[in-house]
């Protein structure tokens, strides 16, 4: 700011504050209520740091979440091609399998489906347990219910594999309930 000889000095509240208190004024007064002033502005920015603390904390988780689960989408959909590669495999029958023949073939499906498996586990995708253990609706999606001697409630048959993403659902799998034979 240029000085042009007339120096007009509006007072803040700054200045206001550190202004000497009027003739006749209580010091004490004047001291107590900046001392009120300080301590709500340190309570204040208390509270701003805390704040700005927060907002980092949950910037980090969120970008943390981002990272882990960026795949979710492309995960979900490559668990088709596992179940079809699955299924292929399921559908050679035994015979089949002893021909010379189709032992490359079959030998190269195996070893795309290890090698799925293995892409799945790096990224955290496991498969869901599910034949033997009790329905469970986070995650287990029950599809039947089969007269079975087991107990009422327990999976019988895994219709389609469940996944998890690391703690989070993939897809449920898809499974078959015993109930009480008739």
């Amino acid at each position: 700011m240029m000085n042009d000889g007339n120096d007009v000095h509006e007072p803040s509240p700054v200045d206001e504050a550190v202004a000497p208190a009027p003739e006749g004024g209580d010091h004490a007064d004047r001291i107590a209520a900046l001392g009120e002033e300080l301590a709500s502005a340190r309570q204040d920015a208390l509270y701003a740091r805390a704040e700005t603390q927060n907002v980092r904390r949950r910037l980090e988780k969120d970008i943390a979440d981002a990272k882990s689960y960026a795949a979710t989408g492309f995960a979900r959909d490559m668990l088709s091609v596992a179940d079809n590669l699955a299924r292929a495999l399921g559908a050679i029958p035994a015979d089949l399998r002893d021909d010379d023949r189709l032992k490359p073939l079959i030998s190269g499906l195996e070893a795309t489906g290890r090698e799925l498996d293995k892409v799945f586990g790096s990224h955290g995708i496991t498969r869901i347990a599910a034949i033997g253990l009790p329905l469970d609706p986070n995650q287990h999606q029950a599809m039947i219910e089969t007269p079975h001697e087991a107990e009422p409630g327990t999976i019988v048959q895994e219709l389609a594999a469940g996944y998890m993403i690391k703690d989070r659902l993939l897809r449920p799998a898809m499974v078959a309930v015993a109930k009480k034979p008739e």
